[in-house]
């Protein structure tokens, strides 16, 4: 019986990971000729965009077959900019390889996947690519992965003649006695059995069940086996795809069971109609099934495409553990669940992007089109959170970097017809109350216009923990559709505090509740004027917040990241100034031959003048990574965000707008 394995391919930018898609692709008979990421000719990056400039930019999907494993190949983007699309590939995977240059080694990017897909408990290997190429490492390597990635990594293959085109990586095995010592002190951290077993009598111990405990571990992400080779050359694949047949864990799939997905991609057909990609966990769909998706959201599939010995092929049903392509959910988004899903809702992985930019039509005719093409752009990346400034009629996205800006620019263009500006990328930045803020309005009492009662205390959270809802009231002291009333434009309003930033790390208890039951008159008709409605609380709600924060206080923090600078030796007394000047906090300098290293951290809002400056301090030497780290306090002038919302903090002004929007829909 064919099991499936839905495994990510993940790694820093110019790894070599879609290059190694296409290698274990041609191996496995998939396909006749290899592809060229530089010639753009690969099976994954098959936007025109992606082809032309070499990276990968959406996820993809390709499928092949191992004995009786068929595996769904998830090619993800390397680009920080683009880390969105491999936080959603996450949520939908079974196992994943890392890639790793042999080269350049584990990079900002690699740091940041590893550490998640450990978080996450999900299987990985290691691939350590381009063992051909000039500078590369083995065993040097393999202690930077146990240093900076997790010592619970053991090479399976001894690599040799590296850095020339004849590099080649030699499995060992049972006759290999360093190896198996080496296995044995790994495994026996997590099985005291082994380790007994070990001590007592060594030779009791058979190579088959070192294997088969390396392979319980990996499934279990305490161990990574780490496989050398090169995507061009071939080297060391066909060991990798033993490896993913022996050691990463197929999917556990009831077909017969309630139908639970998850929609990790969404994109458009050439007529314009929504395609969903749906990784199925439990269940069956079937063409012209009505399936329940997202919050309450329902649709009749009419086409699917399921994965299958490369790309998606027509299909009359997607069963669990596949992944589908599904047509006619017109509603559908990125992260809804499907069925009786186990999708956690708002889940992130990574940090949020940290700046944002106005985009502009350079012809004022377009900003209908402009609109239209940015909310359906919104649909296939939802992080890039598009806001539209109601005020001064302009759109408003977020991003994780410059690149990013580049590429939608060229989409709008090439795809919508679309000539845009950017205006100048700013710092995202948040807000975190400083102390507690109580506030409440009563029913029936000036000034409150609302037929609720809502009392609400802010309060600071441990830093990461988000926002917390919580009850101080019964939760059967009024209809449950007002408590959640609250509690959803609870997480809607916290969108702008007090300077207009996303408002985090608080716990936001509900102190106070009332209403008015539902009244009707003596013929029996319902009388808005005297009932309470789940509408008098989503509005009154803003206000109470507001007050509440208000008293509480927020201080603005801005986003920092770690940096990793690498640059000639002689060239650091030159950029030392430079980085003080952008309030980077560098470390002690470590040296390395003709190179230093320095790692610290900086704002921001300063890296891209890091970037713009370095090459010229440098001469075009110097190597800059940088992640997101943390949130700091702003010093100096705070920076704040104009308001898109109705703006409770304004009493007067909001309750206008409110007043409109109400007379508006009763019209």
């Amino acid at each position: 019986m064919r099991t499936t394995l839905n495994l990510g391919i993940l790694a820093h930018v110019d790894a070599g990971k879609t290059s190694l898609t296409e290698r274990l692709l041609h191996a496995v008979g998939v396909i006749d000729e290899i592809g060229s990421v530089d010639e753009g000719s690969t099976q994954t990056d098959s936007l025109a965009l992606e082809r032309r400039r070499g990276i990968t930019i959406k996820s993809a999907v390709a499928s092949l077959v191992i004995g009786d494993i068929a595996v769904n190949l998830i090619d993800t983007p390397g680009h920080p900019d683009f880390i969105a699309e491999v936080e959603r590939v996450l949520s939908v995977l079974d196992g994943a390889v890392l890639v790793v240059s042999a080269v350049e080694g584990v990079q900002a990017q690699t740091r940041v996947l590893m550490r998640t897909l450990r978080r996450l408990r999900i299987p990985t290997l290691v691939f350590v690519n381009k063992i051909d190429r000039a500078g590369a490492r083995g065993d040097e390597l393999l202690r930077e992965l146990a240093a900076k990635l997790t010592p619970s990594v053991v090479s399976m293959a001894r690599p040799e003649t590296l850095g020339t085109p004849a590099a080649d990586a030699v499995p060992y095995g049972p006759a290999d006695p360093d190896f198996t010592t080496r296995l044995v002190e790994l495994l026996a951290e997590h099985d005291d059995a082994l380790l007994t077993a070990y001590v007592e009598d060594e030779s009791s111990l058979c190579y088959d069940r070192l294997r088969e405990t390396l392979a319980a571990q990996t499934g279990r992400s305490l161990a990574h086996p780490v496989y050398f080779g090169s995507a061009i050359t071939g080297a060391g694949v066909d060991a990798l795809i033993a490896g993913i047949a022996e050691f990463l864990p197929s999917a556990a799939a009831d077909a017969g069971g309630p139908v639970s997905g998850t929609v990790f991609k969404v994109e458009r057909g050439p007529a314009g109609e929504k395609i969903a990609y749906v990784r199925l966990f439990s269940g069956t769909v079937r063409v012209r099934d009505r399936l329940r998706f997202g919050r309450g959201g329902t649709g009749k599939v009419t086409a699917i495409g399921v994965f299958d010995r490369g790309a998606a092929r027509a299909r009359d049903a997607v069963v669990a553990g596949e992944i589908g392509k599904l047509w006619g959910l017109g509603d559908i988004r990125i992260g809804d669940g499907v069925g009786d899903s186990r999708a956690p809702v708002g889940e992130h992985h990574f940090a949020p992007p940290t700046l944002e930019t106005v985009v502009v039509p350079r012809s004022q005719a377009d900003k209908a089109a402009l609109h239209v093409a940015l909310v359906q752009l919104a649909e296939q990346d939802p992080l890039i959170d598009l806001r539209q400034d109601d005020v001064r009629q302009e759109f408003a996205v977020s991003l994780y970097g410059e690149v990013q800006k580049e590429v939608i620019e060229a989409t709008l263009a090439e795809q919508y017809g679309l000539s845009v500006v950017f205006r100048e990328s700013t710092t995202i930045c948040v807000e975190r109350p400083v102390g507690t803020g109580n506030a409440v309005e009563l029913i029936g009492k000036h000034p409150n216009p609302f037929l609720a009662t809502v009392g609400l205390r802010v309060e600071p959270a441990e830093i990461g923990a988000g926002v917390r809802f919580r009850l101080e009231v019964e939760l059967g002291s009024m209809p449950l559709a007002f408590v959640n009333a609250v509690r959803e434009t609870v997480g809607e309003a916290l969108g702008q505090g007090l300077y207009g930033w996303q408002v985090v790390d608080c716990v936001v208890t509900m102190t106070r509740s009332g209403y008015w039951a539902r009244q009707s008159h003596a013929h029996g008709t319902f009388d808005k004027s005297m009932s309470s409605t789940a509408g008098d609380f989503k509005d009154l709600t803003p206000l109470v917040l507001m007050a509440a924060l208000k008293q509480a206080g927020t201080v603005v923090c801005e986003p920092v990241h770690h940096f990793r600078l690498e640059l000639p030796a002689d060239t650091f007394r030159s950029v030392l100034p430079v980085l003080v000047r952008l309030r980077a906090v560098p470390g002690a300098p470590a040296g390395r031959g003709a190179s230093s290293f320095v790692e610290g951290s900086i704002p921001a809002a300063r890296v891209h003048e890091l970037e713009r400056r370095l090459p010229g301090l440098t001469r075009g030497e110097g190597l800059l990574e940088y992640a997101f780290d943390r949130y700091e306090p702003v010093t100096g002038a705070i920076p704040s965000r104009a308001r898109t919302d109705h703006n409770p903090l304004n009493r007067k002004e909001y309750l206008l707008r409110v007043g409109r929007r109400i007379q508006g829909a009763g019209a």
